[in-house]
């Protein structure tokens, strides 16, 4: 590949802001430190910036993990986003909208956006890139996703993400900056389907998590997992996606890794939820925002908008907002009508 140099993208000197200290914007931020990049790591809470900079810990997010001496941590958001060439989003979907009204005034339209977050906004059931180019609609934007746990990333354990954009060239310049030795980067021009990828497999994750807490075994999970890469793929194509992006790292590979994980937020509080918790006391005892839940409803009105028929979203929906027992929405999803497995193989010949 030939690489895009700064020039061609309008940037100075391939700087980094990272705005957001959990679990993945500061793996992210300590594994370019480490690599010698030029990082700055915005922390909104006082009391956490002052712990990373004091004593180089993150243990609400990253316990373990020592923050290198080489990232400059702020807690001045204006700092951390003036003069930087890249300006990285690491707050949840639902935070994001705050997030870009405060950086109106004091971002520039050279500056790139990359986002982190996996999630559809409340409400809106808009995408982040949707978001972006409300508010701000002059900054090129591109979106990293795929299988990437922080607690991995962070460690150095090796991981393939996907880096999308409309503009192929910004994706590329992005691309060069992030990849390490053990963060291999691929460029994708579907920004859509890798932006609902990402967030729509969290909703399975849900359901994987929930078929292992209600007691559930491996075969319910490989079927939720197939079945709703299928769903995902559907509502995904519905919305200008290529169907082929889901059997790629934003699709199957972030899918496997979210509905397996020990790691995954999502599939966390699923099995809490399984084990009979409720939905707030799932979510609070995970301690991290599960953006899943949120998504979840997002999905079920895009779903019902789009007139896309997605079983087991509708379940899960039921689940986590009307109060359905699980067993009784495993019922209704293995007592649907019959069907011939040849419409998700068609579907992806096109």
């Amino acid at each position: 590949m030939v690489r895009k140099t700064n020039s061609e993208v309008n940037l100075v000197n391939d700087s980094i802001s990272i705005l957001g200290g959990g679990s993945w914007g500061c793996a992210l931020a300590s594994m370019l430190s480490k690599e010698g990049k030029d990082v700055t790591l915005w922390v909104r809470s006082h009391s956490q910036y002052e712990e990373m900079v004091k004593e180089k810990t993150n243990k609400k997010y990253l316990p373990g993990i020592i923050i290198p001496d080489s990232l400059k941590v702020t807690n001045d958001l204006e700092e951390a986003v003036v003069n930087r060439d890249i300006i990285t989003l690491a707050v949840p979907t639902n935070n994001i909208r705050e997030l870009l009204t405060t950086l109106k005034p004091i971002i520039n339209k050279n500056q790139i956006l990359v986002n982190l977050a996996k999630g559809i906004e409340e409400n809106t059931d808009l995408r982040i890139s949707d978001i972006c180019n409300q508010i701000l609609p002059d900054n090129k934007y591109c979106a990293i996703s795929g299988p990437s746990h922080a607690e991995e990333v962070v460690i150095n354990i090796p991981t393939a993400v996907v880096c999308a954009s409309v503009d192929n060239k910004v994706a590329e310049y992005v691309q060069d900056i992030f990849t390490t030795s053990s963060f291999r980067i691929y460029t994708n021009q579907d920004l859509i389907g890798v932006e609902l990828g990402g967030a729509l497999k969290n909703i399975i994750a849900l359901g994987a998590g929930i078929s292992d807490g209600v007691g559930f075994g491996d075969n319910t999970k490989a079927a939720l997992m197939t079945r709703g890469l299928y769903e995902i793929a559907k509502l995904g194509a519905a919305m200008g996606a290529n169907p082929d992006t889901f059997s790629g790292l934003a699709g199957v590979g972030d899918l496997i890794v979210t509905c397996t994980s020990m790691h995954s937020r999502n599939r966390k509080a699923g099995i809490l939820i399984g084990q009979g918790y409720s939905l707030t006391d799932a979510t609070n005892k995970v301690g991290m925002v599960v953006e899943g839940v949120k998504t979840t409803k997002a999905a079920y009105h895009l779903s019902q908008k789009l007139n896309i028929e997605m079983p087991i979203t509708n379940e899960i929906y039921s689940i986590l907002y009307l109060g359905a027992d699980v067993k009784i929405s495993a019922t209704r999803l293995m007592g649907r009508e019959m069907k011939y497995e040849r419409d998700i193989l068609d579907f992806y010949k096109g």
